[in-house]
Parts: structure tokens; sequence; C-alpha cells
């Protein structure tokens, strides 16, 4: 049975100089038609060295399902490679944030962004077509600050389909459990949409080294609930940059004994975080 993703993992992973100048032109084309002067949504695309995923990430963004007026707009993170350039050829508007981290390039789409709903989304990721449409009706839904949406990692020799089924069933009941009182600590940046005014108000923290979405999510729940969207056409896919080169086992070892450090948190609701000395930026 074939998967929603199979066709863009032709170019996935691969050199810019091998993707075939016709899916290079239909994403283009297609972009070019998604594009609204009035859209609802934001759908920011950040980068950094990312000429091997980049393209796919379009690739799929170009073919998506969403009866709502969207823009579609990039933020390279002054790669080194040639992702500036497939943005220009993508032909979406994109800007470049010359201070690195994933807070800095975020909050550079924010100041861009039109759309009264943002969504972060990253290269490395693609996002089945009814993503977003899906996404934006929990968005819209009264008492709504943001949502968050589940996601897998592709199959490969060294990670096995039902390895990978399990240790995400794993985790996805773990981060279920955490949501009723710590629902920020379940935010994953790759799946993260927002109400964009409430988002200016809020700015992303540069101040550290990870978790500035999680930091959104909770600067966020002051206006409403943070919803978690567990539909499977809402499911995105992604590389192993939190697995990396470990087999799942080891992984879901190392998992458990970070997550077990004060396990009692998930059990009480804060309003601020208590920030991690080697977490903070010029600290180790």
């Amino acid at each position: 049975m074939a998967n929603w993703y199979d066709k863009y993992m032709c170019i996935y992973g691969k050199p810019f100089s091998e993707v075939p100048q016709e899916v290079i032109d239909g994403t283009r084309e297609r972009l070019a038609k998604l594009q609204s002067p009035e859209p609802l949504a934001s759908i920011v695309v950040i980068g950094y060295n990312e000429e091997t995923h980049l393209q796919a990430c379009l690739w799929a963004i170009s073919e998506i399902q969403c009866k709502y007026p969207v823009e579609i707009i990039g933020v390279d993170n002054d790669s080194k490679d040639r992702t500036a350039e497939i943005y220009e050829k993508s032909g979406i508007p994109y800007y470049t944030e010359y201070q690195h981290s994933c807070g800095y390039a975020r909050r550079c789409g924010l100041q861009h962004a039109k759309g009264k709903y943002y969504f972060d989304v990253d290269s490395d990721t693609l996002y089945p077509p009814q993503y977003y449409e899906v996404m934006l009706e929990h968005l819209m839904q009264p008492g709504v600050s943001c949502a968050s949406a589940t996601w897998s990692f592709f199959p490969d020799a060294q990670h096995s389909a039902l390895g990978l089924k399990i240790f995400e069933m794993a985790r996805d009941l773990f981060l279920w459990i955490q949501h009723f009182k710590r629902p920020e600590l379940s935010v994953r940046g790759l799946v993260f949409a927002y109400n964009a005014e409430y988002g200016r108000k809020e700015p992303y923290r540069v101040d550290i080294i990870r978790g500035e979405d999680g930091s959104m999510a909770l600067a966020l729940k002051k206006y409403g609930k943070i919803v978690f969207v567990r539909d499977k056409r809402c499911r995105a896919i992604t590389g192993y940059g939190t697995v990396g080169n470990e087999s799942l086992w080891q992984s879901f070892l190392n998992h458990v004994k970070i997550q077990m450090k004060g396990i009692s948190r998930i059990f009480h609701s804060v309003d601020h975080y208590e920030d991690a000395e080697d977490n903070l930026v010029g600290k180790k």
C-alpha cells in the first residue's frame, strides 16, 4: 500500500542538482496558484542548510488541499548551501535571517506573516495534503490560542516500520498523559500553529538553545487553550533529528532516562519555565 509521501522521497535527501526540472517548475506553478493576497494563514518554511530536503517540503506544500486562503513564505537562516536558491526558484517570498537559531528564524517569519494564523514548518519535514485545513479548523474554534499535531519518522534500513510504530505509540502516549497539566511540554515546533496576533504579543525567545516553541506555547496559554490534533490527516513525517544514529531501543531508553528526571513536573501546571543553565545561550 502506497504512502502519501512516497512520491516526494525520490528527491528527499538528494542535492538540488539531482532534482528534475519538471519537479522544480511544477512546484513553482502550484505554489503561485496557492498564494493569496489576503491569507487566513501564513505557512512559514524555515531552513538552515536544508538543500537536500527543502525542495521535497515545498513540493508537498504545493499539493495541499485547503479551502482557506493561505500564503507560503520562507526564511533562510543564512545558509551556506543552495537553500536560498531553492526558495528563489520556488517563486515564494523569502527573507534572510542572519542570526542563527530556530527562534530567530521563526521570529523573522512572524514579522513578515500576513495571515491571522501562523504555521511553523520545518524544511526537513513533509506535511500531508489536508494538514493545514484540518489544523485551521481546530485553530478557529472559540477559546483556542494554538494547536500541535503528531508526527512520524521515515522507515529506513536502520529503523523498521514496526519498530517505529511501537516507538511512536509509546512517545505519543507519554505526550498525551503530559498534556493534561503541562500541554506546553508536549508541543513540538515541526507541528505547531497559533494565532499570530497573540504570538506577536509574546515574542519568540532567542536566549535559549532549544524549546522556543514550547516557550511560545506556554506564553499563549493565557489567551486560550492549546489543542492537540490527533488526526491521521495531520500526521507529518520527518527525519531522525531527535533520534539520530542510535537504535530505536537505545533512543527509547535515553528518552525515558531524560523524561524520568523530575517526572513530577507533568502533574502540576505552571505559568513560567525554570530555565536549565545548559539551555541558555552563552552558558554551558
